[in-house]
């Protein structure tokens, strides 16, 4: 959405609006714009659900800085209790995904289990917060 049509939105001109932005920016409240892409229209129809559990502690800061830096991996969280990490992982297709699986997964630092579940369908994705 435009500063304007944002503006408009919540009944302020332009100029206060862009300000209170920059505020927010500078606060930390807005930490980023993102273009939202439709994965299957750019080659990428397929996600998995990967429940992790690790071997033990010692490996979670390394495993967790892995996790970071690959793509594939679209979504992390650590949880509490048993499995330690969920991620979501989209690829092409399941072949491409088992060899992601295959290459990558088994060999992130520390991980004793893995179990993916195929996603079907996506209800609601990267909602928005409930301001």
């Amino acid at each position: 959405m435009t500063a304007t049509a944002l503006a408009a939105k919540v009944g302020l001109t332009v100029a206060p609006c862009h300000r209170r932005l920059k505020e927010l920016e500078a606060r930390g409240v807005l930490t980023g714009y993102r273009a939202v892409v439709d994965p299957a229209a750019v080659g990428l129809g397929f996600q998995a659900l990967v429940f992790v559990t690790l071997k033990d502690r010692q490996n979670m800061l390394t495993f967790e800085q892995e996790v970071e830096r690959i793509e594939q991996i679209v979504e992390a969280n650590r949880l509490f209790g048993e499995p330690d990490f969920l991620l979501k992982v989209i690829a092409e297709d399941l072949p491409a995904y088992q060899r992601f699986y295959d290459e990558v997964l088994v060999r992130l630092p520390g991980v004793e289990k893995l179990n993916s579940t195929i996603v079907m369908k996506s209800l609601k994705d990267g909602g928005a917060l409930p301001l």
